[in-house]
């Protein structure tokens, strides 16, 4: 029973994180001037129509995830649709576009750190024995407050994942978009060409899958020390 609650606030706060993530996205688009996402209902934190798009990415692919690892965060991925002629037309809007994902759940990791720190101070949440992605606050008693502090705990946890993974700058992930921003016109044009070879995407996602582990420990690490620095 701890498991089938575990996962499925697991699966619940994939799904918000997730949908989060991908209307920040449409809502720049839309502010910048491309409303593909937006005829498309992505300018929205309801979760049908980004499940809609993305069915194995929403549903299966983290069902699975959190079957096979017991509990652990989940594995996914969703889109939110653009217009490439428009990027190619405004890459500084595209790239800034690009940023908004990540600095969604970023967003979503400091107000869940924030709620866990009010927690700890009005003492319904305490500190973990172990501090991990489920349980970076427990209840200080049983019912509402435990399961309100694990769900905290993997916004925070999820939040940071999110962030730090999408801002790894390789293709297909925002990061690699989000580089136009700091470069001239003329390298910012041989950029986007380079970046749109076939073949690029599936080698930065292996790339970046292997990198993560090195690069968000540390984050984390301090992530947690902003939290607590007490500790």
């Amino acid at each position: 029973m701890e498991l089938i609650v575990t996962g499925i606030c697991w699966y619940v706060t994939f799904v918000f994180c997730t949908v989060l993530h991908e209307a920040a996205h449409a809502w720049a688009a839309k502010m910048g001037g491309d409303l593909t996402a937006y005829y498309g209902g992505q300018v929205s934190i309801d979760p049908v129509p980004h499940i809609r798009r993305e069915p194995i990415g929403m549903v299966v692919l983290p069902i699975l995830s959190l079957i096979m690892s017991r509990g652990s965060w989940p594995f996914g991925y969703a889109s939110a649709p653009y217009d490439s002629d428009w990027a190619d037309r405004y890459p500084k809007r595209a790239a800034w576009m690009a940023l908004s994902g990540p600095a969604a759940n970023l967003l979503t990791a400091v107000v869940a750190g924030v709620l866990i720190r009010i927690g700890i101070t009005f003492h319904v949440f305490v500190l973990p024995p172990v501090i991990n992605f489920t349980t970076i606050a427990v209840g200080a008693s049983e019912g509402v407050w435990t399961v309100l502090a694990m769900f905290l705990s993997m916004l925070f946890s999820l939040g940071l994942i999110l962030a730090v993974f999408n801002m790894i700058p390789l293709p297909p992930l925002d990061g690699s978009g989000v580089l136009p921003l700091f470069l001239n016109n003329e390298l910012m044009m041989k950029y986007r060409q380079i970046m749109s070879q076939p073949g690029f995407a599936l080698m930065g996602l292996v790339v970046a899958w292997n990198v993560f582990g090195p690069i968000f420990r540390p984050v984390f690490h301090i992530a947690i020390s902003l939290l607590y620095p007490w500790l």
